[in-house]
């Protein structure tokens, strides 16, 4: 007997005194309640119209397609299907889990790295700033409210303040003209009786330049050398670095005398002060360092120089050695007062907006060469900071400028190559097409010019209607392919070069080698 609703056998068979129909209790109780009326007769119904019927235990027959052998094996293969489908879904998630879970972590450790990092700076940061309270040099007092000015806009006597409250410069006094006058004086007497030294490296020696050594002096995280000199009397060579320090390096003894740091950016130039134990130091962090050594030979930093407000591109030291340019980005160059550290004048050109790259003194040291990121030389009248004259022609930032011992002619390095400039007929009478030219040095006798661009090239110094002849092309040895800086020792007994990475070579005679290779290209 079957359900008259499900039509199969029911497990609590019930059954109806109006209409004596079969149907299973929980059916006909649901329909009732919900309904009141029979499903198949449509008569009104009650719970109290249905009777429970008893009966022995009920065995449901087999499904029919379970019936036979295929029958069954279509079921199990249904199961299977069902079974593999559920495994491949669980496999899915759990890659998903796993993916996710990998790229929590990720990002967990990045977030670790960039907290370690902040609090690295911070640190650094808190240094620097108890640096410079500690060097900050003492104000000069206020000049009185009725102190004439001079060049427009400098005070005369005092540090006047202007209307943002800021410093202005003292402006270079007579006392300062007369002392850059004088020795201009001496410096040009002196030229006319200069002779080349007969200890100065010949051509032939320079032909069998080969390199000497190499010495890795920054870190391998931040490789590169941006900048470099050469304090000829003790044969000290000083280095600037993208790692934002500047090294000190005896090159006799192969050893590092000073490693500076407190920049926090590249070091951009680097100069010694004559024979004082001075270092100048200039950054991308938009300042100026002047560092000095104590009786251990350690060196610290005396003054911080803020007075730009964009990156600091080059230093230059007067002759005198107690003054010193600084030139910037921020279309300034600065004349400093070398024991104070004060900034005397910065000088701006209403012309034109250009931003500054390179910056030497003329021998004599009344002349200012500047180079711009805007392709133009411009030379300049230290006494009164007028621009006599102005350059062109290059291609690409200027790079670097150096002028001849003679004060004849002044060498720039841009993206196109180095040029050479008669200062006296102020025309370029040559020029060089070597692409991408880091920077242009005339040797201290004036006898020769090195270039470093993709490789060093050293030429022989003429006249203006002489040919200046090659003498040695020095591969860079540092696979970059980019010698940033060239430098000749004292007599030109050797060449070091910087490049980007980190080492600093040694370019000379073997037979004049008297250190050994501290290391070997890395």
């Amino acid at each position: 007997m079957n359900c008259a609703i499900s039509g199969e056998v029911p497990v609590e068979p019930v059954v109806s005194k109006k209409t004596g129909l079969l149907y299973e209790k929980r059916l006909i109780e649901t329909h009732i309640s919900d309904y009141g009326k029979c499903p198949v007769t449509g008569e009104l119904h009650s719970i109290d119209d249905i009777v429970s019927i008893k009966t022995g235990k009920i065995v449901k027959p087999k499904p029919l397609h379970t019936a036979s052998i295929p029958g069954l094996l279509g079921a199990f293969q249904t199961e299977w299907d069902s079974l593999m489908l559920t495994n491949f879904s669980l496999e899915q998630q759990l890659h998903t889990a796993r993916q996710e879970l990998s790229h929590a972590l990720y990002q967990h450790d990045a977030a670790c790295r960039v907290i370690a990092r902040l609090k690295k700076e911070r640190d650094e940061a808190r240094q620097l700033l108890s640096e410079a309270d500690r060097q900050l040099p003492a104000a000069p007092e206020v000049a009185p409210a009725n102190a004439t000015l001079s060049n427009g806009k400098r005070a005369a006597d005092g540090g006047e303040q202007g209307p943002d409250a800021k410093k202005m410069p003292l402006g270079i006094s007579a006392g300062v003209i007369s002392e850059l006058t004088d020795c201009n004086a001496a410096l040009s007497q002196q030229r006319k009786k200069r002779q080349i030294p007969p200890t100065l490296a010949s051509i032939d020696d320079l032909e069998k330049f080969t390199q000497l050594s190499s010495h890795p002096l920054h870190k391998t995280s931040k490789p590169g050398i941006f900048s470099m000199d050469i304090l000829h009397s003790k044969d000290v060579i000083a280095t600037g670095g993208i790692d934002t320090t500047a090294v000190l390096f005896d090159r006799p003894s192969g050893q590092i005398l000073s490693t500076l740091t407190g920049h926090s950016k590249k070091v951009t130039s680097i100069k010694f002060v004559g024979d004082t134990n001075l270092v100048l130091t200039a950054s991308s962090d938009k300042t100026v360092r002047i560092w000095g050594s104590s009786e251990d030979g350690s060196y610290a930093c005396r003054h911080t120089l803020k007075d730009h407000s964009a990156e600091v591109r080059a230093v230059t030291v007067h002759a005198t050695n107690k003054y010193f340019v600084s030139a910037s980005l921020d279309s300034t160059w600065c004349f400093y007062d070398m024991s104070s550290g004060l900034c005397l004048t910065q000088v701006t050109d209403d012309s034109e907006n250009v931003d500054y790259t390179a910056a030497a003194f003329h021998p004599d040291g009344l002349i200012l060469g500047t180079g711009t990121a805007q392709s133009i030389v411009k030379i300049w009248d230290v006494k009164s900071q007028a621009n006599v004259a102005k350059f062109g022609g290059h291609t690409g930032e200027i790079t670097s400028v150096s002028f001849s011992e003679n004060g004849y002619f002044l060498a720039t390095s841009a993206l196109d190559g180095v040029r050479l400039w008669d200062l006296r007929k102020l025309k370029n009478f040559r020029t060089f097409e070597f692409p991408n030219a880091n920077s242009v040095e005339f040797d201290h006798s004036g006898s020769y010019l090195g270039i470093a661009a993709s490789d060093i090239r050293v030429f022989q110094t003429a006249s203006v209607k002489a040919e200046w002849n090659p003498v040695k092309t020095l591969p860079d040895l540092s696979g970059t392919g980019r010698a940033t800086c060239v430098k000749f020792g004292p007599d030109a007994k050797y060449v070091a070069v910087g490049s980007m990475d980190r080492n600093l070579r040694i370019f000379g005679l073997p037979s004049d080698d008297s250190t050994e290779d501290s290391a070997q290209d890395s």
